[in-house]
C-alpha cells in the first residue's frame, strides 16, 4: 500500500481550552471523535495517502487499534506515532516516519476535522503544479486593529494583505525534510518554518470548514456541521437530488487545435480553449453532478493547478465525477444538456454523442442543441456554452 502522497495528521495537543478531559483529538464528535472526522476527510481524497496520526505517547497503542480496521477498509496504510512536546516536534516525528516513495507532503491539524477532502485534493494537486509549500487561507473580512497590551487601540491595519492560513499545508518531501533539518527556532506552523529556509510559499483559496476547534462554541458548531454531513451520507430512500451545471469555452486561436464536445471529437472543426480539452458539454455534465451531490464544483474539484487533468478528455472528468458521486452515496439517475452554438451541428452524431455519455455515466444522457439567434458570444461564433441538469439517486 505504498503512495507517493502522505499526510501527516498532528492529532497531539492538550487541548485544554476545550474543557475536556479528553485530549482534543478524542473528543467525543459526531459519532466519532475530532481524530475520526479529521481522518475521513482525508481518506476522502482521490488519492489514497499514506497517513501518520501523531498522537499523545500514551494513546499510541489504542489509536493504532482502533484505525487497523480503518485502514483494512481503505486500503490505507496507516501508522501512528507518539508526538513530541510542541507541535513542531510532533510533525518531526511524523516526517521520520514516512517512505522514500513518499515525494508530497500534507501536514493538518486534527482540530481542523470538517476540512474536506477537496481542500485537501487541492492543495495537493497544486504541491505538484507548482513545485513549492502551499497553504490555503481565507480572506480577512474583518477590520484589525492593533491594541496595547491594555485594550488600547494603537492603528487599523490594512487587511488587503492579510490572510487567515489554514491546514492542511503542503510541501514537496525534500522541500519539508530540508526546512526541519535545518530549523532553528520554533514556529507557529509548518509555512513559517519552510519560509524561514529561505524557500517560497503559495497560497490557494482555503475552505470555511476548515476552521479550527478551540473552545466549546467552535466544538457545537462542529457537532452540527458533523450532523448535516452525516445525514447527506444516509440520504432518504425517497430523496433524489437535482444539480445544474453550466461551462463556457471560447474557440481557441490555433485553428489546428481539435475540438471535443460531448465526448467526441469533431474533425475539420476549429478547437475550444481550455486548461483540458475545452469539452464545454461534458463540462457543464460534471458541474451538474457535483451540485446534485453537494461536492462542490468543476472548479474545485478538478482546478487548474491540477496537472493531471491538463489536456484531459471529457471521458476523464466524467469518469472520476461519476466516482465521487458513487462515493458519496449516489448513482446518477439520468443527465440533459444542452449545447449552445452555431457549431458544430449535432443532429448527425446526436445518438453517437448520446450513447458515449450514457455508457461512461452508467445512465441515460439526452444531448440537445440550440443557438442563439445570432445574439451573444455564441451568435457570433466566439464560442460554445452548454448547460447541465442531473438527477441522483440513492445507491441502492
Amino acid at each position: 500500500m505504498s503512495s507517493a502522497i502522505a499526510v501527516i495528521v498532528v492529532a497531539a495537543g492538550s487541548g485544554t481550552r476545550l474543557g475536556h478531559a479528553e485530549p482534543k483529538a478524542f473528543v467525543p464528535l459526531g459519532s466519532g471523535t475530532v481524530l475520526s472526522v479529521a481522518v475521513d476527510s482525508v481518506l476522502g481524497m482521490r488519492e489514497t495517502p499514506h497517513l501518520v496520526l501523531v498522537v499523545p505517547g500514551d494513546r499510541v497503542e489504542s489509536t493504532r487499534s482502533l484505525f487497523a480496521p480503518v485502514a483494512a477498509r481503505a486500503a490505507a496504510a496507516i501508522d501512528v506515532v507518539a508526538g513530541g512536546r510542541t507541535r513542531q516536534e510532533s510533525v518531526a516525528s511524523g516526517l521520520a516516519e514516512l517512505p522514500a516513495s513518499v515525494d508530497t507532503v500534507l501536514v493538518h491539524d486534527a482540530a481542523r476535522a470538517l476540512a474536506p477532502a477537496l481542500l485537501f485534493d487541492e492543495v495537493a494537486g497544486a504541491v505538484r503544479a507548482r513545485r513549492r509549500g502551499i497553504v490555503p487561507a481565507l480572506d480577512v473580512v474583518d477590520t484589525v486593529k492593533r491594541v496595547s497590551v491594555d485594550g488600547r487601540v494603537l492603528e487599523t491595519v490594512d487587511r488587503s494583505t492579510l490572510r487567515a492560513v489554514q491546514t492542511p499545508q503542503g510541501f514537496p518531501r525534500s522541500s519539508l525534510d530540508h526546512a526541519y533539518a535545518t530549523a532553528h527556532g520554533e514556529f507557529t506552523d509548518d509555512a513559517a518554518l519552510v519560509a524561514s529556509a529561505g524557500l517560497i510559499v503559495d497560497v490557494v483559496p482555503g475552505d470555511v470548514r476548515a476552521f479550527k476547534i478551540t473552545v466549546p462554541a467552535d466544538l457545537h458548531r462542529a457537532e452540527q456541521l458533523a450532523a448535516e454531513r452525516a445525514a447527506a451520507a444516509t440520504p432518504a430512500a425517497s430523496a433524489p437530488r437535482i444539480g445544474t451545471g453550466t461551462d463556457v469555452h471560447a474557440f481557441a486561436d490555433d485553428d489546428g487545435a481539435p475540438l471535443w464536445l460531448a465526448g467526441l471529437e469533431w474533425p475539420g472543426e476549429r478547437g475550444l480553449s481550455g486548461h483540458s480539452d475545452g469539452d464545454a458539454a461534458a463540462h457543464a455534465i460534471c458541474d451538474a453532478l457535483l451540485a446534485a451531490a453537494g461536492l462542490g464544483d468543476v472548479g474545485q474539484v478538478f482546478g487548474t493547478a491540477d496537472a493531471r487533468f491538463a489536456g484531459a478528455h471529457g471521458e476523464v472528468f466524467l469518469a472520476e465525477t461519476r466516482r465521487l458521486v458513487e462515493a458519496a452515496g449516489w448513482r446518477v439517475g439520468n443527465v440533459t444538456v444542452q449545447i449552445v452554438g452555431n457549431r458544430p451541428k449535432l443532429a448527425p452524431r446526436r445518438a453517437e454523442a448520446e450513447a458515449l455519455l450514457s455508457r461512461v455515466l452508467d445512465a441515460p444522457v439526452s444531448v440537445a442543441a440550440t443557438t442563439s439567434d445570432a445574439l451573444g458570444f455564441t451568435g457570433r461564433g466566439e464560442g460554445v456554452a452548454a448547460i447541465a441538469t442531473a438527477m441522483l439517486l440513492p445507491r441502492g
